[in-house]
Parts: C-alpha cells; sequence; structure tokens
C-alpha cells in the first residue's frame, strides 16, 4: 500500500470528563464552579475579540474602497481582496466555533445582522410535500382531515443554476378527537440555516476546488439576481467543517492504515499531504489523500502525524523525516523526480551535456516503469531487479566518474551529490514492487493548492489552514476516484 505525506490536518477536540459531583465536598464544588466561570469568561473574551477585529476589517475595507473610487490601483485592489480573505475566515471560524458549543446555534450578533430577506421569486420552485406517516388518528383511529400546513424554503443550486425547494408539512387533524398529526421538518445540513447540500457543496468546491473567494463568489451569485452576503457563505463553510469532521477523521484513518505513503509539502512547509494509492501494482484499495495544516515547518509535526503509521514513506529530502527513519518502524525510499529536476533545470538554462545524458538515462528507468505498471507486486519487482537495476548502478559509476571532471561549487555537482546522498533510499524501489520510482502522486495532489495560490494568499488563520486541509483532503480523494468532488460532498 501506498502512502503520501504533507504538513498536518487538526486534532480532534477533547473534552474533559466532569468528576463525579457526589463525592465532592463544599470547598471543592465551590472550586469547580469558579473554574467553570472563568474558563466561560476567556471564550467570551476570545468571541468579543473576533467580533472586534470583523468590524475593524469591515471598517477598513468600506474605507479602502473608497479611496478606490475614482482610480485603478492593483496594489490597492490586492490589499482590499487580502482584508476580505481575511474577513471570510474570521466569520467561518466564528460560525465553526459557535457550532461546536451548541446544537442549535444563536443568531451571531442579532442587532447588527440583517434580517433574513425572502427568497427570490424569480426563481423555479420545486415543491416537496411531506406526509406524516400515520394513516389515522394515533390516538383514536380516526379518519384524518387537514387542518393547515407548515411552509418553509431551502436555497439549493443543481449544476448552472438555482432553484427554491418548498418543503410543505401538512397539518392533518381527527376528526374525531381533534388530535392533530404532522410529519416531522426535514434536518438540514446546518441548523436553521436555508442552504440545501448542493448549494453548501457548490460553495465548498468553488472555494477550495477552483480558488474562488467567497466575496467573488457572492458577485457572482447577485448577477444571477441572488443576493448572498459573503458573511452568511462564511458561517456555511464555517458549519460544513464542523459538520465534515468525523468524515475528515475516517481519510486520515484509511490513509494511515497503509503500508506505503507518499509524501508532498508546500514550500512553506505549512501544508503536508499524505498520500495512500495502490492501484500501479494492481491493488483494489481506493486510493485517498490527507491534508494536514500546521502553523510552521517544524519537523515534529510529520512525527506526530505518522505517530501509528508502519511502513515506508516516499519523500524528498526534507531533514524533519529523519529522526522518524531513525527507529526503523517508517522506512525511507526517495524520489527519482526530486532526483531528476535539477538536471532539468540545468539543461533547460545551459544545454548541459551532462544535464542530458542524466536525463536520458533517467528516462531509460521510467520506460521500464510504464512498461510494468498495472502488474502484480511480485512481478513489477522481477522486471526491476533484471532491468532497472543495472541502468541504477551503471549511472552511479558514470556520476562518480564525472564528478573528477567538475568543479566542486558548480550546480552540477551539487545536483550529483544530492543523488549520492540518498542513493540507498532511492534503490529501495527494486527490492519492493509494491514502490513506486517517484513520489509524484503526492506532487499531483499539491496542484489545487498550488493552482489557487495567487486568489487565496493565506489561509487567514491557523483554523482556516485547517479548515483548507480537510476540505483539501476531501476533494483530492474524490478527484483520485474519479469522482465529481461537487456529487461527492453534496
Amino acid at each position: 500500500m501506498n502512502l503520501v505525506a504533507w504538513h498536518t490536518a487538526p486534532k480532534m477536540r477533547e473534552r474533559a470528563a466532569l468528576p463525579d459531583l457526589d463525592t465532592l465536598n463544599h470547598e471543592a464544588l465551590k472550586a469547580l464552579i469558579v473554574a467553570q466561570h472563568t474558563q466561560i469568561l476567556s471564550k467570551d473574551e476570545q468571541l468579543a475579540s473576533r467580533d472586534e477585529e470583523i468590524e475593524r476589517l469591515k471598517l477598513l475595507i468600506a474605507k479602502l474602497r473608497r479611496m478606490e473610487f475614482g482610480r485603478k490601483s492593483e496594489k490597492l485592489d490586492r490589499q482590499i481582496e487580502q482584508l476580505e480573505l481575511r474577513l471570510d475566515e474570521l466569520e467561518a471560524s466564528r460560525a465553526e466555533k459557535i457550532a461546536s458549543t451548541s446544537a442549535t446555534p444563536p443568531v451571531v450578533n442579532q442587532t447588527a445582522k440583517r434580517a433574513r430577506q425572502p427568497l427570490p421569486a424569480h426563481l423555479p420552485r420545486e415543491t416537496r410535500k411531506v406526509l406524516p406517516k400515520q394513516e389515522a388518528c394515533p390516538d383514536c383511529g380516526g379518519k384524518l382531515k387537514q387542518l393547515g400546513e407548515d411552509v418553509s424554503e431551502t436555497l439549493e443550486y443543481v449544476p448552472e443554476h438555482f432553484k427554491v425547494i418548498r418543503q410543505v408539512r401538512p397539518k392533518l387533524a381527527c376528526a374525531c378527537c381533534d388530535k392533530i398529526v404532522q410529519a416531522e421538518a426535514a434536518s438540514r445540513p446546518i441548523a436553521r440555516g436555508m442552504a440545501g447540500p448542493g448549494l453548501l457543496a457548490h460553495v465548498l468546491v468553488s472555494k477550495y476546488c477552483d480558488h474562488l473567494p467567497l466575496f467573488r463568489q457572492s458577485e457572482i451569485y447577485a448577477r444571477e439576481g441572488v443576493e448572498l452576503d459573503r458573511s452568511t457563505m462564511a458561517e456555511w463553510v464555517g458549519g460544513c467543517s464542523r459538520l465534515l469532521e468525523p468524515l475528515v477523521e475516517a481519510l486520515r484513518r484509511h490513509v494511515m492504515s497503509a503500508e506505503k505513503l507518499g509524501n508532498g509539502k508546500t514550500k512553506t512547509g505549512r501544508l503536508w499531504t499524505y498520500v495512500r494509492d495502490d492501484r500501479p501494482w494492481g491493488d483494489k484499495t481506493p486510493p485517498a489523500v490527507w491534508f494536514a495544516y500546521t502553523p510552521d515547518r517544524k519537523g515534529e509535526h510529520p512525527i506526530e502525524h505518522l505517530r501509528e503509521f508502519t511502513g515506508t514513506l516516499q519523500a524528498d529530502g526534507y531533514a524533519g523525516f529523519e529522526a522518524i527513519y531513525k527507529g526503523g518502524r517508517v522506512k525511507e525510499a526517495a524520489c527519482m523526480a526530486h532526483v531528476r529536476r535539477p538536471f532539468y533545470e540545468l539543461y533547460e538554462a545551459h544545454k548541459s551535456a551532462v544535464a542530458k545524458e542524466t536525463l536520458e538515462r533517467i528516462a531509460a528507468l521510467y520506460a521500464v516503469e510504464e512498461e510494468i505498471r498495472g502488474r502484480s507486486a511480485e512481478e513489477r519487482r522481477e522486471v526491476r531487479n533484471a532491468r532497472s537495476r543495472p541502468l541504477l548502478e551503471s549511472l552511479k559509476q558514470w556520476f562518480e566518474e564525472t564528478l573528477g571532471k567538475l568543479s566542486t561549487k558548480s550546480d552540477t555537482t551539487k545536483a550529483i551529490r544530492y543523488a549520492q546522498g540518498c542513493w540507498d533510499a532511492l534503490m529501495r524501489f527494486c527490492d519492493d514492487g509494491h514502490l513506486e520510482i517517484d513520489n509524484n502522486a503526492a506532487e499531483r495532489s499539491l496542484r489545487t493548492v498550488v493552482l489557487g495560490r495567487k486568489n487565496y494568499l493565506f489561509c487567514g488563520s491557523d483554523n482556516g489552514g485547517e479548515r483548507a486541509a480537510a476540505i483539501y483532503g476531501l476533494i483530492g480523494t474524490a478527484k483520485l476516484n474519479g469522482l465529481n468532488p461537487e456529487a461527492y460532498l453534496r
């Protein structure tokens, strides 16, 4: 099995259990009440601080927009975009926090929040009538007659257009004893929210897959005659993040149960990806990718991510992995693509003869891999030992001979030294048919992040980074399995 690693996902929240109150004396009970009161005040202060920052950002954005009026400034536009992104994440964090502390979240900033407007009348309506299960009065068995009905509406999005779903729940009354019977209201993804699952999925995929920030989505929907405030969608994102936590944890367990992982990370080292993909050797286990976010790129983070993993990790030469390999529980497999990359850059820049020959020798190794893709692990091992191992041994000898002809400070020397430094780990794929020649599965999983960098320069906060990692993982896994991410999330 194969795993690919990136930087980390949020830890699951744990709640401390209350002590047995019957065993506490008067003083202990007083101390417990004081501690709980202090904790509540601290949480209230955190929420108040977040609310104050949200209001400050709104004022600053309004001021910058006034400055922007009448002139064109790309720098000013960029400032406003980044503040809008920061505001998106703060409001989503607030919604997620509320969802985690209350089963029925209170309305946030009731005095400042606009009253919900009726859903646009021009949108098509789809009526779904929900009848009670009882066909007769549950009390006396009498015949039921219609007394009235309750109607609620949710805004839904289906590919290319909006529609409104009217859920009608008739009220039936018993003709004999006046007992009133009515079906239960259908559950919603977000309590008391007006968005249906299709619209929520569309907002998430637009933000995290198509790289459209919420304020831009708001502008797009307004052109269709649907006014969706950015702050409302931010609350939806936070609520969805909370709702998806069990699925993200199940994804993490699935990935970490593999025998081989591929690892990738962004250049800043704050997002890590771990990929499990065993299809190249014919295994039918569904592939998956788990993203993880960390506030920095310290080596302690991958150690924490891989604490339950036993097997082979295929990654670049990141120094933070050294401690993981020391115990022997995790074996190192190097990536041929990382060895090849500096030679490719040298050839592109200088048409280096050494770089050209290196690329040709590595291409011969990839030709073997193309022939054996999809075959059994044992057959892959046999072919590699017969054909790839001699090519690698010849490449190693040629590197040693070439070094004597190069300057010790040249870029070509550095590229060769890098390959020599990980040679044992580079040869490991010849001994194990479950392994790949490179870590490209993990690198491909990062493309959704790299493509979105210009529109999404920062996550806004640690919470924003954790949300992005969670949803990137679900979207990436859907893609690996040939699924439409929006249909999967819906």
